[in-house]
């Protein structure tokens, strides 16, 4: 007799988790929840958690933690599944959350699975040093799908990788359904009422490119003088980790050096979606300069399309594609001077500025958490593996000792 499909209720997920300040964390958070508000009581979500250098305060969800650079761990993960009645495992990829050569560790998870892996590929690199090349191989090999979110990476998955197309799925990065709007009620809210506001938040690191944005203000300013241009995000914990804040007093210092202190706002800490909101409200353009093409994923540039703001950004894979067709404007890298244009053409063609606004918000509609999430319940259903067994109770691993140093987030704003 043949068994009837149905969504998955027991869902392994392996990947960083709130409360550690990562998009990765978060990603995987707001899946959960709205995975939950769709299955219901009935959803029994578990998470393996990578560990980071931080010590973290985990919710009932975390049934166990993985160091990073400890192989043995993903062995026990990999057990931990298997004597679980977990139906479909979710691994959440990116290169830097893995241990081993190019993330390689995770090997050791996906080979000792006895139940199907959903691979979702945050970064996938069309020009891979060998390490990176060789592990990505291995990950898709042992998957019995991968998810991509930019239709490019599909071509590199297929082309480079040698990845068979009926085993990669399209999901776009999901994104809250905001409202489009006018930026005045947010402005008041922050206090910055009456004036033009330019955003770029998420964690901060010299590839995001805030020196391109900070070198392009002050012609901005000349035509734009209570111009505000807010800084949101802390620095990366890994920068953090290794340059302590210099990167930061660098951002400072080159604010002082151009004369822009009344211009430029710091928020340097990682916000709750709720604070998040009221500050892409306010904004009238948002920017993302980042220095390199390869980032195919951004969930800070969603989210900005998600609440239809004006967006001047450099063409790194996941912006060529989102802002195509008049959905946003596209500068060179490193060009401060084509950014001001850019950013000075927003401000001053309020007709322009919000057909682009419009386009860029109806095009986000597709992208929305409940479309998201019903999308990747469609490829677990199809890949799980239906259980008839009842509950098993979950192995103790207690005796693993989880080593972690602590590292307290900076918080400041200015």
């Amino acid at each position: 007799m043949e068994v009837q499909k149905q969504s998955p209720k027991k869902v392994a997920f392996v990947s960083s988790y709130t409360p550690r300040k990562c998009g990765i964390a978060t990603f995987t958070a707001d899946l959960i929840a709205n995975m939950g508000r769709i299955g219901g009581k009935a959803f029994k979500p578990v998470v393996i958690a990578m560990e980071s250098q931080e010590k973290l305060d985990y919710d009932g969800l975390v049934g166990l933690t993985v160091r990073k650079d400890v192989a043995q761990d993903y062995s026990y993960a990999a057990g931990y599944i298997k004597h679980s009645d977990v139906e479909v495992v979710s691994i959440q990829h990116e290169f830097g959350l893995f241990g081993g050569k190019g993330g390689s560790h995770l090997s050791y998870l996906l080979k000792r699975l006895d139940k199907p892996a959903v691979t979702t590929l945050h970064t996938v690199l069309d020009e891979p040093s060998s390490d990176y090349y060789d592990s990505l191989i291995d990950i898709c090999a042992a998957s019995q799908k991968v998810v991509t979110m930019n239709k490019r990476g599909i071509k590199i998955l297929h082309d480079i990788y040698g990845v068979p197309r009926n085993k990669i799925e399209l999901i776009p990065h999901g994104i809250p359904n905001l409202p489009f709007g006018d930026s005045s009620y947010y402005k008041e809210k922050l206090g910055i009422g009456g004036r033009e506001t330019i955003l770029t938040f998420g964690l901060l690191s010299e590839n995001k490119g805030i020196e391109v944005m900070l070198k392009a203000l002050p012609r901005i300013v000349k035509s734009h003088p209570s111009i505000l241009y807010i800084i949101l995000g802390a620095i990366h914990p890994e920068v953090l980790r290794h340059e302590g804040n210099s990167y930061r007093w660098r951002l400072r210092k080159m604010v002082r050096d151009l004369q822009l202190e009344e211009n430029v706002a710091f928020c340097n800490r990682f916000v709750e979606d709720e604070e998040l909101f009221v500050f892409l409200g306010a904004a009238d353009v948002y920017a993302t300069p980042y220095l390199h093409k390869e980032q195919l994923t951004s969930g800070t540039l969603a989210f900005a399309m998600g609440a239809g703001k004006a967006i001047v950004s450099t063409p790194y894979r996941a912006a060529e594609e989102l802002l195509a067709h008049g959905r946003g404007k596209l500068v060179g890298f490193d060009n401060s001077n084509d950014m001001a244009s850019a950013t000075l053409e927003i401000l001053r063609d309020d007709e322009s500025s919000l057909r682009m606004r419009m386009r860029a918000y109806q095009y986000s509609r597709k992208m929305t958490w409940p479309k998201v999430t019903e999308a990747y319940l469609k490829v677990f259903e199809e890949e799980s593996v239906p259980t008839s067994m009842p509950s098993q109770p979950r192995p103790s691993f207690s005796h693993i000792s989880i080593l972690v140093d602590s590292l307290q987030p900076v918080s400041e704003s200015a």
